[in-house]
């Protein structure tokens, strides 16, 4: 951990890391261990604040009684809720800002993925369960409800996909990726979108959790995540 930092620091260019994070837990490795380390990097003035990510809600108890945990990251989208409410309502609890990654999921939600020719060779998300050929047509098809929904709106898919998380709790900060400024200016005016109640009970009655089809992450690596 102390490496990575110092590794970072130096691409950086920087003193120090507003904010470090343990990006994935070792199941090998005690969290209290790491975490410690990483405390002693915050004493060193080597970094600012301390975050996880993909922790249960025992792992993240545990690293914040070691330190004052400032984040955890997760996937939160409109087609991966049930992983991430448990350590979202702890965070809530605890006072620990939500990070939420892939809050478009991973471009489907935004429209931008159509067929599956639409992801570059090379390309990760061909190797997605949700990207198969077997569950492509019935997500696309998902992705066209959300479509559906924002139009009768008046915004776009992307924005009702971020309106939907930035809604669940203050605390959550969505980071939605983008390669251009005109994605990256229609995702920022997301903030300005108000869901009341009656709005986010009815996009629950009619993109229920069940929304995707397969599983968020390919089995090899569904052993990395710990929640």
């Amino acid at each position: 951990i102390r490496r990575s930092c110092e590794a970072s620091l130096s691409r950086l260019g920087t003193d120090r890391i507003d904010l470090f994070y343990l990006h994935r837990i070792d199941p090998q490795v005690p969290v209290e261990d790491s975490i410690g380390a990483m405390a002693e990097l915050v004493t060193a003035g080597k970094i600012r604040y301390v975050g996880i990510s993909e922790a249960s809600v025992e792992t993240l108890e545990r690293a914040h009684s070691m330190h004052p945990i400032a984040a955890l990251q997760s996937e939160l989208s409109l087609w991966t809720r049930a992983t991430a409410r448990p350590a979202l309502e702890r965070c809530r609890e605890l006072g620990v800002a939500f990070v939420a990654y892939s809050p478009l999921g991973r471009g489907f939600l935004s429209g931008a993925v159509r067929k599956p020719e639409d992801l570059p060779e090379g390309d990760t998300r061909r190797i997605f369960p949700r990207f198969a050929a077997e569950n492509f047509a019935d997500n696309v098809a998902a992705a066209d409800k959300v479509a559906e929904i924002a139009g009768a709106m008046n915004i776009s898919p992307a924005q009702l996909a971020l309106a939907w998380v930035l809604a669940q709790w203050d605390g959550i900060l969505p980071i939605p990726g983008t390669k251009k400024r005109k994605y990256l200016e229609e995702n920022a005016a997301a903030a300005a979108v108000e869901l009341d109640a009656d709005a986010l009970a009815e996009i629950d009655r009619q993109l229920p959790e069940s929304l995707a089809q397969g599983e968020r992450y390919p089995e090899m690596m569904l052993g990395g995540l710990n929640n």
